[in-house]
């Protein structure tokens, strides 16, 4: 089950000292951004600022035409506690969205008033990783856990519903009744759990989580942008409105993507026997 993390590693992140309700840092790789959780004195506890930060980010990953890959990971120990309910408790009760209309909305509804990523994100959880973690890493598109994960969706041992996608998605990756299992119960589960129940693609020891995430939107980064985005768009089509949908898409998509700028390069790497170079026209 557990895998090797690369040998790729890289400068340590040194994050901002935080405002009391958190906040959350960015840094640009390559193409790839960083988005950083910052609040580990609070076990990375949710607040309303966060959610807006956070979706700041994930617009900024779409909007940016440099950027091809984020990779959302988390400073200390932990990735999250989950929600900060005194910060955020208002927000339910009145019924809003902590996160306004026209950002992306970082759990990935893809619904209209849900704006959509497109571009891929990879997931670097660690040590306690509860409610919106949870949903957060299954609203993503890859994941890589520490060893030492502790996972559990908590909210009706809090009254509330778990309204960021667990619901959703648990059942797909993991079937009905593991999903209920989880959900009903509030029982923690640890990383080879979630890597049986496909919430995680790869487990590693904690200390190398970032650094293999970091390696693998690296090695997406190195593929042709358009062509990464549209199949990830088609597979997300394919699960939530069948294969027939995402199969209607294939001759008009491949027409678009074989007649750019990307493609050509492709063609010309593959005859020169090189890596190719794309720039995402």
């Amino acid at each position: 089950m557990s895998m090797p993390a690369s040998a790729h590693t890289v400068t340590p992140i040194t994050p901002n000292t935080p405002p009391p309700e958190g906040c959350i840092d960015t840094q640009v790789i390559g193409h790839v951004l960083l988005i950083g959780i910052n609040r580990p004195a609070k076990r990375n506890g949710w607040t309303p600022p966060m959610f807006r930060q956070l979706a700041e980010a994930y617009t900024r990953l779409d909007d940016d035409p440099e950027l091809r890959v984020g990779v959302l990971h988390a400073f200390g120990d932990h990735f999250t506690a989950g929600l900060d309910l005194p910060a955020v408790s208002a927000y339910m009760q009145r019924g809003e969205k902590a996160i306004p209309e026209g950002l992306v909305e970082p759990h990935d509804y893809g619904l209209p008033g849900y704006r959509r990523r497109t571009k891929p994100m990879v997931v670097a959880v660690k040590g306690i990783c509860f409610t919106v973690g949870i949903e957060l890493m299954l609203g993503a598109d890859i994941v890589v856990a520490g060893d030492d994960c502790r996972f559990s969706q908590m909210e009706v041992q809090r009254g509330i519903m778990a309204t960021g996608g667990a619901t959703l998605r648990m059942a797909e990756r993991a079937g009905t009744g593991n999903a209920l299992l989880y959900l009903l119960t509030a029982d923690e589960f640890g990383s080879s759990e979630a890597y049986r129940l496909n919430f995680v693609q790869k487990v590693v020891p904690a200390a190398q989580v970032l650094d293999e995430a970091i390696a693998i939107a690296r090695r997406i980064e190195a593929q042709a942008p358009r062509a990464v985005v549209a199949t990830r768009l088609n597979v997300l089509k394919a699960i939530e409105q069948g294969q027939a949908a995402a199969v209607a898409e294939f001759i008009p998509v491949q027409k678009q993507l074989a007649n750019s700028e990307d493609a050509a390069e492709g063609v010309r790497a593959f005859v020169e026997r090189r890596p190719a170079r794309f720039s995402g026209r």
